[in-house]
């Protein structure tokens, strides 16, 4: 809540308002409720006149029965009885005369017009005036898990905006003529006018407006790194903290779910064509929906026993929920997108069996072969991947057995290697699983640390140890192959490398001995090799993943596309999107302006 004793609400803003004048203020306790009362002339003789404390609702009680429509022919202060009407000026709606009064709005003593026509709700800030309260507002804080408390459970630890909380949030906008946070948003959702919407309380319009494009509000709401992306450009951010724009995000979409106001929307005539969608994470689902919608028949083909690729192994319950991805791939389903799961593509189908069946193919697999660093003694038991530990955890639910198969890997003293969301992720669900002592070892300092600084904050708020500018470069293990600690050197930055933060070197004669009974290796992820195997002509960039066209992400292999962390390496959930949104638009243009040929033509320009 706002550090001042104030209420503010799509500007109709109040904390006291005096008269001009005298500077008297004219407001009044009634019935517990904070109001504001005035003399006025009606028809020629004196009324009493009470009205809203945010100044938007006319009349509330009166001495006389104003009819909708008319207006006053006075207002006047009942301290100095002086005319409060200000002749030099008309309501910006209507053209009725108006009153003057102050009214004190964050500090500021701000001149504030009404419009004397009962029914009338124009409120007359200058833009100045409204910028200006705009600028002095808050960035609203989001409730959350106490941290005390939340290391116990896999509940969510943000609650979300609350409606009061989301409003002020949304009054921070100032609605920009050139909006520079849309340019940062990888699908370019239009954010001021959500955020517009959200001002004026029109929540389910606000979610259905960003779902023009973007299908997944409350997933990237809760996920995306809004921080680099398009906060990162508001224009208030250069002055003050951005608007939360992601929070936003969120509450609008939750408010549409819970409310039951999701929509199916009408799919366009059959085109007669089919879609391959492989993987199903976000990427892969962006494409779905986007291709169903345009009339495609679309099948989704999934490697593991659930969907949602990431978002369901990857993303631990207390950053996002899974009932959450699960409502948006029956989402998916009632549109009319077709899921098998279990299907290895690469090993149970080709890509040259999938374009004989299908129009086009796109390939969404992510990036999901796990990393290691190549250490002394790294096949001891007890060092995992991230990959392997988060999926065990999250996919298998093994922080729920003996309820579900899978046992819980177990340490006292864990240590995760690596300093991206990943490895927050890692560290957290740890905690969360009984470790007595948590270390994350990161190589670089603080500053470079790759995670969203609100997950850092929420691990360091759980107990999570940082041990910065170290590496380790030795594992030791016990007389049972298990790990019991790891051999570390100290590190400092040097010159910046080609990724533009300083290269840690090593310092001679530093190495330590740092206890540990439980490694999890979050330092990055490679391509998957089975798709590569089966389709050798599938070209690769010199890191080994797919080569697309940037402009519309179609592979080497005609009517072949691919986006996400399979083309780019690691990447977020909205860059991914992103990517299915370009691949979906070209596909489509492509199939539309009828290059498709015949599947005979597609199978022989495979074979070139």
């Amino acid at each position: 809540m706002l550090d001042h004793d104030v209420k503010y609400l799509k500007f109709k803003t109040y904390l006291n308002t005096y008269c001009p004048h005298c500077h008297n203020s004219f407001n009044v306790e009634k019935k517990d409720i904070n109001q504001i009362a005035f003399k006025a002339k009606y028809k020629g003789e004196e009324i009493d006149l009470v009205l809203s404390p945010y100044l938007d609702v006319f009349d509330i009680e009166s001495s006389a029965d104003i009819q909708k429509d008319e207006v006053l022919d006075d207002i006047i202060c009942p301290h100095c009885n002086k005319s409060l009407l200000n002749k030099e000026i008309v309501c910006g709606e209507c053209g009725s005369p108006v009153g003057e009064v102050i009214i004190s709005a964050l500090s500021a003593l701000i001149p504030f017009n009404l419009c004397l026509k009962y029914g009338c709700e124009w409120h007359g800030l200058s833009k100045r005036d409204e910028r200006r309260i705009k600028l002095k507002i808050p960035r609203q804080a989001m409730p959350e898990q106490d941290q005390t408390l939340r290391v116990h459970n896999h509940q969510e630890v943000p609650y979300g905006y609350t409606t009061e909380l989301a409003l002020l949030e949304a009054g921070r906008c100032l609605q920009c003529k050139n909006p520079q946070c849309v340019l940062g948003c990888p699908v370019n959702v239009p954010i001021p006018e959500f955020v517009a919407l959200v001002a004026d309380e029109k929540f389910d319009e606000a979610a259905k407006k960003i779902k023009e494009t973007n299908l997944f509000p409350a997933i990237c709401g809760r996920v995306c790194p809004q921080e680099s992306q398009c906060e990162a450009k508001c224009i208030l951010g250069h002055k003050d903290d951005p608007v939360a724009i992601g929070r936003l995000e969120r509450f609008v979409a939750d408010f549409e779910r819970k409310m039951d106001l999701v929509k199916i929307p009408l799919i366009k005539d059959n085109t007669g064509m089919k879609i391959a969608v492989i993987g199903s994470g976000p990427g892969g689902l962006t494409v779905a929906a986007d291709m169903r919608q345009l009339g495609y028949a679309v099948t989704v083909f999934e490697a593991l026993h659930e969907t949602g690729g990431v978002l369901t192994y990857g993303i631990p319950e207390f950053r996002l929920p899974k009932a959450i991805v699960q409502f948006e791939i029956n989402f998916l389903k009632e549109l009319g997108v077709r899921i098998e799961t279990n299907m290895v593509i690469g090993n149970i189908h080709t890509i040259d069996e999938l374009l004989e069946e299908f129009d086009a193919v796109f390939i969404g697999v992510g990036a999901g072969l796990p990393t290691f660093m190549g250490l002394e003694n790294e096949s001891l038991g007890n060092i995992f991947s991230s990959n392997e530990y988060l999926t065990r955890m999250n996919l298998m639910k093994a922080y729920r057995f003996p309820e579900y198969d899978t046992p819980m890997p177990k340490g006292h003293k864990v240590t995760v290697i690596g300093g991206g969301n990943v490895a927050m992720d890692c560290a957290r669900t740890a905690k969360r699983t009984g470790a007595d002592e948590v270390t994350i070892v990161y190589r670089r300092s603080r500053h470079e640390l790759p995670a969203r600084a609100e997950e850092v904050h929420h691990a360091e708020e759980e107990g999570i140890k940082f041990k910065l500018l170290t590496n380790p470069i030795k594992y030791i293990g016990t007389d049972f192959n298990t790990i019991k600690a790891m051999e570390c050197i100290k590190m400092e930055l040097g010159e910046p490398d080609a990724s533009g933060r300083r290269r840690p070197v090593p310092i001679e004669g530093s190495n330590f001995i740092l206890e540990t009974d439980l490694c999890i290796v979050a330092v990055g992820t490679g391509p998957n090799p089975i798709i590569f195997q089966s389709t050798p002509n599938l070209k690769r960039n010199k890191w080994g993943y797919i080569d697309a066209d940037p402009e519309t992400n179609e592979t080497s292999i005609p009517f072949v596309y691919a986006g996400g962390d399979i083309v780019t390496g690691s990447a977020t959930v909205i860059e991914a999107m992103g990517a299915g949104r370009i691949a979906a638009r070209a596909m489509h243009a492509k199939l539309m302006n009828g290059k498709k040929g015949t599947k005979k033509d597609k199978k022989e320009q495979v074979k070139v």
